[in-house]
């Protein structure tokens, strides 16, 4: 050690030079502040900013106000120049007026509506057995593009079955799943029904508080058929990819109570 650096004398002067140093520090940035103004004094980028914004609001304004003047009203056959009021009242008495009309479309069908009811009675549309047997033989590879479709579509997926398909708290496990691997038509068919009730994957039993929903209801028979190929070769699945011919044969089954176990068919072991 350097015993200069241990003399009680440079060390007191080495105090003083560093107070010294920070005082200054501190002068400098003080006789800054009085330079510039203070804190009230407007800052010149900010205002500019500011007043661009401005200028930019009042532009969106004049173009908002001058569409809606433009729209014209017509209760009486005759054609007028409305005021934004004018528009919104005619289309709340419109509104009003209108009757409400059942729904044809099955994907609108109310869960334990009559119409539920008579489509859950309704006898099967559909040859399971022969959506099946148009399955693609065992090793055939899936289309690249379509397992890269499906990849994005599984992104809803993982929310309850896992970014892996490990499963959750809410969902079963789809990795290594002998549903998964199994009959095409029970995939298809919960996709468009949901599924409710215990199940078992792999010889464990899930039974969640609430049933699955139908996501493919609102699907194209494409999308619903990459996500089922991308689900059943990935997450350590291996079978033959899903095709949309197949899809399309069971669009029958949108609107029926969801799935249970026992509805769907039996994998083979």
């Amino acid at each position: 050690m350097d015993p200069s650096r241990d003399n009680p004398f440079v060390r007191f002067a080495a105090f003083w030079w560093a107070i010294g140093v920070i005082s200054l520090f501190f002068v400098v940035l003080f006789l800054t502040r009085l330079a510039v103004g203070g804190d009230d004094a407007p800052n010149v980028l900010e205002e500019t900013a500011r007043m661009e914004r401005l200028k930019k609001r009042a532009e969106v304004d004049a173009a908002q106000k001058k569409n809606l003047q433009s729209w014209t009203v017509s209760e009486d056959g005759s054609t007028v120049q409305a005021e934004p009021t004018a528009v919104f009242d005619l289309l709340g008495k419109e509104l009003l007026a209108a009757k409400p009309t059942p729904s044809k479309d099955p994907a609108q069908v109310v869960p334990g509506s009559p119409t539920a009811e008579a489509l859950a009675a309704a006898p099967a549309s559909a040859d399971f057995a022969a959506v099946d047997a148009m399955t693609p033989p065992a090793g055939t590879a899936p289309d690249p593009a379509v397992m890269e479709k499906g990849k994005q579509a599984y992104m809803l997926c993982m929310a309850c079955h896992g970014q892996n398909g490990e499963g959750g708290p809410v969902g079963p496990p789809l990795a290594n799943s002998d549903w998964v691997a199994g009959p095409v038509s029970n995939l298809i068919r919960i996709q468009f029904r949901g599924l409710t009730g215990p199940i078992t994957v792999s010889g464990k039993e899930y039974n969640f508080p609430a049933p699955m929903a139908a996501m493919g209801a609102a699907s194209t028979d494409e999308d619903v058929a990459a996500v089922l190929t991308f689900v059943r070769n990935s997450f350590g699945n291996s079978a033959p990819p899903v095709l949309p011919e197949q899809v399309k044969a069971l669009r029958s089954e949108i609107g029926k109570p969801p799935l249970t176990q026992a509805d769907m068919l039996p994998f083979a072991p």
